[in-house]
């Protein structure tokens, strides 16, 4: 019974911190294009890998 007067401060503590977490990331800017990022692999031209040198 006692554990529990510990776990339910600890639980609120830690969804209070990723609240916390989440409200900073979106304020940062973090979700503003997500779709971009999925599209830059479809447009960008491939590259060719660079010889290396053979010892």
């Amino acid at each position: 019974m006692s554990a529990i007067f510990i776990l339910i401060p600890l639980s609120i503590i830690l969804a209070t911190a990723f609240l916390w977490c989440f409200v900073w990331a979106v304020r940062s800017g973090q979700y503003e294009d997500t779709c971009t990022p999925a599209m830059r692999v479809l447009t960008e031209e491939p590259t060719r890998p660079q010889p290396t040198a053979k010892n």
